[in-house]
C-alpha cells in the first residue's frame, strides 16, 4: 500500500492516537486480564490511546467497550540457535531485532535460543496489519507514537529498590537535630502510644522520644495522628516508626517537610535513646552472619532441598515468580486461592468481573484477584515439558515456550499502593499481608458475597478486676488466632542445654559450630498458654474508681469456617536484635477447639459498673478553654467505615466512634456490642449545641438524595459499557458511590428504569439518609459462619530467616490427599512436609 494510502487509512483514528506523556504507564509486558506477555502464543496488544495491553483473548472486549481501534501487536519469536561450522553456536553479537525490554524466564537458556522482536499496528475491527517501523509511510504523528511506546520504561519500575531509595531525600534537620537529655530509654518491645494506648503504627519523635501513633490509613493500619499532634504542639520534626528499624535504616518521616525523608545520621539519633542499630547485623539473603551454618538446616529443611521432588503440572499447581522479596505475598495467595470460596467469588465470576471491569482494569481489586486466581488455577501457565519425541519437530520450526509460573508484577503493584512497606521490595510479614488482603477484599466485595466472612470471628474477652472480683465481658472481631511459643515447655530442656554449654565452647576456641538442636514444643502447652490469663496492663477498674490489677482471658463466641493459626516466633531481643523462636511444634492435622467457646457471664459473677475513667484535662490553657458546643463534633470516618463495614448502622458506628473518644474501631466496637439493645441504638447522635438532634451522616457526606450527585467519572464508565446516564446514576446513589455494587444494583432492578420510579426510589433513598451505607448489612453484628470448633490442617506457610524483615517464605498446601509444596515459581509433590516448623497454619471445619 502506498504511504498516501496508509495516512489516508489512518486519518479516522488519529484523534485517538496518543503520545505517551510522563504520567502514563505503558504496559508492554503483561496483559491487563491474564498473564500473556509477547512471548505467549498470540502476543500482546497495547492500546494506542490508553496504553493497555491485553492479550489475544481479551484484545476484543476492550475494543468492544471503549471503541479504541488501533493497537500495538509485540511479539516475540523464540528460536533455536544456528549452530557454525564446527558444530557450536555462532559468536554471540548485538542483536538488532531485539528491542522489548522483557524478562527472560529462567526455562530457556540465551546460549540456545535466539531471539527476534516483531511490532505492528494491527486495526480492528477488520484486524488491517501495518508493520512497523514504516516512518517513511506513516504520519509523524503515530511514529513519534510508536516509537514513544516502544522506548517507554516499565511501569513497575518505580518499585525496584535503587528507585525507591532515590525518591527520598535528606532532611534538612538531620544534621543538627535538637535531642533532649531528659533520659528516656526505648525497650525493644511492649511499645504503645502514650496518648491512646494503641500498639501499631507507632512512632519515635527523634527529638524528646515520645512513642505516638501515626494517621488511620485505608489498610486498616493506623492510628489517631498524635504524632502529628506532638509536632504541631512541640515543633519536633522527625520520627522513626517502630518496627522498621534495621542496620540499614529505617522509615523516617519529617513533620516539617510533610515527606518521608533520609537520616544519615540515624544511628547516633537512635543511640540516644539507648537503640544500638549497627548491631542488627543481617545479610542480602537475611541470614545473620554470625548464624549461618544453624541456619541452613532451617532453610533446608523447609524448603525440602536435599530431596528430588516431583514437579507438579496443570490445575491448581502454578507458581509465583519471585519479584525481589515478594515470597510473602506469593505464599499467602497460595493459600488464599486454595479455598472454594475464593475460587467461586473471583474465578467462578471471571467473566462477570471481566466483562464489567472500569476502563481501567489495571486498578481495579476484583478484576486483579480474578486475574490471579485464574492464572492460578486454570493450569494455563504450569504445563509439563514436552515429550522427547516431539522436540526435534517443534526445534525445526519455531520454538513455543511453555510458560512455567506467572509474574504478579500488576497484582503487587495495585495492593500494595499507598501503603509504605508492601510497596517497597523489602521482605514482610506473611501475617501482616494476609490481614491487609483480608481488609482489601472487605472493601470490594461484590454485591452481598465476601469471600473473607470465612476467616471472620467473635472472640469474646473476660476482664476482671483483682481486688474487687467483678468482671466485664465484651466482644471483638478478629480473623486469625494468635498462638503463643510456650517455650518453658520444651520436652528437650536437658539437650538444649548442653547444646548451649556446646555451642559457646565452638565459638570461644572458633571451632565449627554443633548441629542445631530445637525446643520441641508440645501444641498443647502453645493453646494452654492462649487460654490462660494475661494481666492487663494500667487497668482501670470502675469498681474501684481507680487502677488497679486486672487479668484478661479470651474466648471464642464464634468459629470461623477456616481458622488461620499464626505461632508467635518473633520478637527482639533486650539489644534490639530482632530474635526468632527456632522451635518445633507438633500441630496436629486435627485440631479440637469446642473447649475454647464462650461462655458469657456466670452465675455468681458481678459485672463492673459501666463507668468510664476520668478524662484528663490538658494543661494547655487553649485546650481547656477550647468551646466543644460551638464545633462540629471530631469524629474519625475512617473508624466509622471500618465498623460499617462489619454490618453495624451507621449512625450507631458515629456515636460508637464518639463515645470513644476516637480511640480506634476495636474499642468502638466493644461500645456497640455493650450498648446494641438500646432503642436509641441506631438512632443520630444528638448533641447539645447544635439544635438537638444532628444527623452526622449527612455532615459528613451530605444528604442521600436528589441532590446529592455521583462523581462524573464513575457516572461516565458505567454509561460506556451501555447503561442509560438515569441508571448509573440512581444505582450510584443506592450504593453510595461504590461502582461494583452499583453494577450489581443495575441488573437486580430492572423494573426501575421509568422515570416515576426513580422517583419515588431517590425519595425513599432521602427518607433513609441515615440509614447504613452497606446496602446488605443487618443490624445483629458482624457476619459469621459459626459452627463446631473441629478442624483439619489443609495448609502452612513456613519462613526461614531470623525476622521477618528478611528471609523466605514457602507455603505446603494439601491437594487430592498429598501435600504439595509452592517455593516460588517451583510446584512439587511434598516428601515431608515440616509441619512441625511453621508460622501460619490454615484449618477447615469438619463436621463433628
Amino acid at each position: 500500500m502506498a504511504a498516501g494510502d496508509l495516512g489516508e487509512l489512518l486519518v479516522p483514528y488519529m484523534p485517538t492516537i496518543r503520545v505517551p506523556r510522563s504520567g502514563d504507564r505503558v504496559y508492554k509486558a503483561e496483559c491487563a486480564f491474564s498473564y500473556d506477555s509477547p512471548i505467549s502464543e498470540g502476543g500482546l496488544y497495547v492500546c494506542m490511546n490508553t496504553f493497555l495491553a491485553f492479550g489475544r483473548e481479551h484484545v476484543e472486549r476492550h475494543y468492544r467497550k471503549t471503541g479504541q481501534c488501533v493497537y500495538m501487536h509485540l511479539k516475540r519469536h523464540i528460536r533455536e540457535k544456528v549452530t557454525g561450522a564446527s558444530g557450536g553456536v555462532l559468536p554471540k553479537r548485538r542483536n538488532p531485532k531485539l528491542f522489548l525490554d522483557l524478562e527472560m524466564t529462567g526455562d530457556l537458556n540465551s546460549d540456545d535460543y535466539e531471539y527476534e522482536d516483531e511490532a505492528k499496528l494491527v486495526i480492528f475491527p477488520d484486524h488491517y496489519e501495518i508493520a512497523l517501523p514504516n516512518i517513511e509511510e506513516l504520519p509523524a504523528l503515530v511514529t513519534i507514537a510508536c516509537d514513544a511506546v516502544l522506548n517507554s520504561k516499565s511501569p513497575y519500575r518505580k518499585q525496584e529498590p535503587d528507585s525507591w531509595e532515590n525518591e527520598l531525600q535528606v532532611s534538612k534537620h538531620a544534621n543538627n537535630l535538637l535531642q533532649l537529655d531528659n533520659g528516656v530509654r526505648i525497650p525493644p518491645s511492649g511499645w504503645k502510644c502514650a496518648k491512646c494506648d494503641l500498639r501499631e503504627n507507632l512512632w519515635l519523635n527523634l527529638t524528646d522520644g515520645a512513642i505516638l501513633c501515626g494517621k488511620w490509613f485505608f489498610d486498616n493500619m493506623g492510628g489517631n495522628g498524635h504524632a502529628l499532634d506532638h509536632y504541631k504542639e512541640m515543633g519536633y520534626p522527625l520520627a522513626v516508626k517502630l518496627g522498621t528499624i534495621t542496620p540499614d535504616g529505617a522509615d523516617v518521616y519529617s513533620f516539617q517537610e510533610e515527606e518521608s525523608v533520609l537520616d544519615p545520621h540515624l544511628a547516633k539519633h537512635l543511640a540516644h535513646f539507648g537503640i544500638d542499630m549497627l548491631q542488627m547485623h543481617s545479610t542480602e539473603n537475611g541470614i545473620k552472619d554470625n548464624d549461618v551454618k544453624p541456619r541452613i538446616s532451617e532453610w533446608e529443611v523447609i524448603q525440602e532441598s536435599g530431596m528430588k521432588l516431583k514437579p507438579m503440572y496443570g490445575s491448581g499447581y502454578t507458581g509465583m515468580r519471585n519479584l525481589g522479596n515478594s515470597c510473602y505475598l506469593s505464599a499467602v495467595m497460595q493459600a488464599i486461592f486454595s479455598i472454594p470460596e475464593f475460587q467461586r467469588m473471583y474465578v467462578g465470576n471471571l467473566a462477570r468481573i471481566f466483562d464489567y471491569s472500569p476502563l481501567d482494569p489495571t486498578q481495579d481489586f476484583n478484576t486483579q484477584m480474578a486475574k490471579l486466581g485464574h492464572g492460578l488455577l486454570s493450569g494455563q501457565y504450569s504445563k509439563p515439558p514436552m515429550k522427547s519425541e516431539l522436540i526435534e519437530q517443534v526445534m525445526k520450526e519455531e520454538h513455543k515456550p511453555q510458560q512455567n509460573g506467572i509474574s504478579p508484577c500488576m497484582f503487587k503493584a495495585f495492593v500494595s499502593k499507598s501503603h509504605p512497606e508492601f510497596s517497597s521490595n523489602r521482605q514482610q510479614d506473611a501475617q501482616e499481608f494476609f490481614l491487609h488482603l483480608v481488609n482489601l477484599v472487605e472493601r470490594n466485595r461484590i454485591g452481598s458475597e465476601n469471600p473473607s466472612d470465612v476467616f471472620r470471628f467473635v472472640v469474646e474477652e473476660r476482664i476482671q478486676c483483682c481486688q474487687s472480683r467483678k468482671v466485664r465481658y465484651t466482644e471483638r472481631v478478629d480473623y486469625l488466632m494468635q498462638l503463643p511459643v510456650a517455650m518453658e515447655a520444651a520436652t528437650n530442656k536437658d539437650e538444649l542445654i548442653a547444646y548451649e554449654l556446646t555451642r559457646r565452647e565452638a565459638e570461644t576456641s572458633r571451632r565449627p559450630l554443633p548441629e542445631l538442636v530445637r525446643a520441641r514444643i508440645p501444641f498443647s502447652a502453645c493453646l494452654q498458654a492462649f487460654s490462660e490469663p494475661d494481666n492487663v496492663e494500667d487497668f482501670w477498674s470502675s469498681a474501684l474508681q481507680a487502677k488497679s490489677a486486672g487479668v484478661k482471658t479470651s474466648r471464642f463466641a464464634s468459629f470461623p469456617e477456616y481458622l488461620v493459626v499464626q505461632i508467635k516466633k518473633f520478637t527482639f531481643g533486650l539489644d534490639w536484635v530482632p530474635k526468632k523462636f527456632d522451635v518445633s511444634i507438633d500441630m496436629p492435622d486435627l485440631l479440637d477447639i469446642n473447649h475454647l467457646r464462650a461462655t458469657g457471664l456466670q452465675p455468681g459473677e458481678e459485672e463492673l459498673p459501666d463507668i468510664a475513667p476520668p478524662i484528663v484535662i490538658p494543661d494547655d490553657p487553649k485546650d481547656r478553654l477550647m468551646n466543644h458546643y460551638m464545633d462540629p463534633p471530631d469524629i474519625d470516618e475512617s473508624s466509622v467505615m471500618q465498623l460499617a463495614e462489619m454490618g453495624f448502622p451507621l449512625e450507631a458506628c458515629r456515636k460508637a466512634v464518639y463515645y470513644t473518644g476516637n480511640m480506634g474501631p476495636e474499642v468502638a466496637f466493644n461500645w456497640i456490642i455493650g450498648h446494641m439493645e438500646e432503642p436509641d441504638f441506631a438512632e443520630p447522635l444528638s448533641l447539645p449545641g447544635f439544635g438537638g438532634s444532628a444527623t452526622m451522616g449527612a455532615m459528613a457526606f451530605g444528604a442521600i438524595g436528589l441532590d446529592n450527585q455521583p462523581p462524573e467519572e464513575i457516572v461516565a464508565i458505567i454509561t460506556s459499557m451501555g447503561f442509560q446516564r438515569n441508571q448509573a446514576i440512581q444505582a450510584l446513589k443506592a450504593t453510595n458511590h461504590n461502582l461494583e455494587r452499583a453494577l450489581d444494583w443495575i441488573f437486580s432492578h430492572p423494573e426501575l428504569e421509568e422515570d416515576n420510579e426513580f422517583i419515588a426510589h431517590m425519595m425513599e433513598m432521602e427518607n433513609n439518609a441515615n440509614a447504613n451505607i452497606i446496602s446488605e448489612s443487618k443490624p445483629d453484628g458482624p457476619r459469621v459462619r459459626d459452627g463446631s470448633g473441629r478442624y483439619e490442617l489443609f495448609g502452612f506457610i513456613s519462613h526461614m530467616g531470623p525476622s521477618t524483615m528478611s528471609g523466605h517464605y514457602v507455603c505446603h498446601i494439601k491437594k487430592e490427599g498429598r501435600w504439595v509444596i509452592y517455593n516460588d515459581h517451583k510446584v512439587c509433590a511434598s516428601e515431608r512436609p515440616p509441619k512441625d516448623l511453621g508460622y501460619m497454619y490454615f484449618y477447615h471445619r469438619i463436621s463433628s
